[in-house]
């Protein structure tokens, strides 16, 4: 029989091999400590700065137009639809016109009559005026007696107001008439401007009287964009009350529109008036932009922003995701030495664009703040490893 020895000594130098690679492996980890986490920052500097602020708005066509009819009777005929876009003169409504047309023929039929009174009479009058000059030339011979000369000058008179009155009666027949015309017309309803056709609740059947709406009509060749701006806007565009609206008015470059879906619309626009009243229930002043429409894209009674679009020279900008807030006071973190950050309260233009704020305070040229985990992993004295 074997029996296998084993050198006692050997023992302490195999445990120590065994021991020392994960000695050696804690210690290197101590020495590493915590990871330094590597953060975006910017250096800031001063740069000439254009933000757009944004106003809600309501967009209505330049000129809408309520069509009511003039006349009441029944609807024998809608011609357009609704969003249609109509020219001038185009006809929209067609009234039932078989009562109307038969009063014009019933005044036309008044007025012939009248006319042939007035024809009787004219000629009664050349007969009395006839035998009158007669009877004068017969009174100036002595052939006959001045009361037989006046009883024809009495019996031309009688003609003369037998006509006056013959002529009154043909006038009020023409009167009816025109009036019977001008109803006729009346149940034909044209468009008065160009523009779009809108909602239209009665249909061909229904009663309509002068009270009833037909539908509106929108000129959309220009839109007007209708917004408020409070009592800081009006004395930002005023310089503090330094000039009046209508030169800061005069002065404001152009508009943008930004369309619900959120895309611009193409075609600039102009703020043309800003009311000098301020409302005491909303501390807002109406304002309106016009821009132009005409392909007739937008509709009147969409919504959008008006965008304002503001330059201030040597300005510092930086993004809003750098910034966080307490209290009401926006912070933001700035890399001192050793790349240790720093909170550091800023403060900030009214007037930004959803993205970036105008530093007006808390920072100058130079500093390198941070913009990454900003409000999220980053705190006060903290020690990163920038990245740019």
């Amino acid at each position: 029989m074997r029996i296998r020895t084993f050198n006692a000594l050997a023992l302490p130098v195999l445990a120590a091999s065994i021991l020392l690679p994960s000695c050696k492996g804690k210690d290197s980890q101590q020495q590493q400590g915590p990871q330094v986490p590597e953060l975006a920052v910017i250096t800031v500097g001063e740069e000439d700065t254009q933000l757009e602020t944004g106003f809600p708005a309501t967009l209505h066509g330049e000129n809408d137009v309520e069509i009511r009819p003039q006349i009441t009777g029944f609807l024998t005929k809608v011609h357009v639809q609704e969003g249609q876009h109509v020219s001038k003169g185009q006809v929209l409504f067609t009234i039932d016109q078989v009562s109307l047309q038969a009063a014009v023929d019933a005044a036309a039929a008044a007025v012939e009559s009248a006319q042939a009174q007035v024809n009787v009479a004219q000629a009664n009058v050349n007969t009395a005026q006839t035998n009158a000059n007669n009877n004068k030339l017969l009174l100036d011979k002595n052939i006959i007696s001045p009361s037989a000369y006046q009883t024809s000058v009495d019996a031309l008179n009688a003609a003369k107001a037998q006509l006056n009155a013959t002529k009154a009666g043909l006038g009020q027949a023409n009167a009816q008439l025109v009036s019977a015309r001008k109803n006729l017309s009346y149940s034909t309803v044209t468009a008065p401007v160009s523009g779009i056709v809108g909602v239209i609740d009665n249909k061909e059947g229904s009663l309509v009287t002068p009270q009833t709406l037909l539908t509106v009509l929108s000129n959309n060749s220009d839109i007007e964009a209708y917004f408020s701006l409070n009592e800081k806007d009006l004395l930002s565009m005023t310089d503090d009350g330094k000039r009046s609206i209508k030169e800061a008015i005069s002065q404001m470059p152009d508009v943008t529109l930004l369309l619900a879906n959120g895309e611009r619309y193409s075609r600039p626009g102009k703020v043309i008036s800003i009311s000098g009243v301020i409302d005491p229930v909303t501390g807002s002043a109406s304002a309106k932009a016009l821009f132009p429409n005409p392909d007739g894209m937008i509709r009147s009674g969409a919504t959008g922003q008006v965008l304002i679009p503001s330059l201030r020279t040597n300005s510092i900008l930086i993004p809003q995701s750098a910034t966080y807030e307490v209290q009401d006071m926006k912070f933001c973190y700035v890399v001192g030495d050793s790349s240790k950050v720093h909170s550091t309260p800023i403060t900030i233009a009214d007037q930004n664009d959803g993205k970036s704020y105008i530093v007006t305070g808390g920072l100058k040229p130079g500093d390198v703040i941070v913009t990454e985990g900003v409000g999220v992993s980053v705190k006060d004295n903290m020690v990163i490893k920038p990245k740019k």
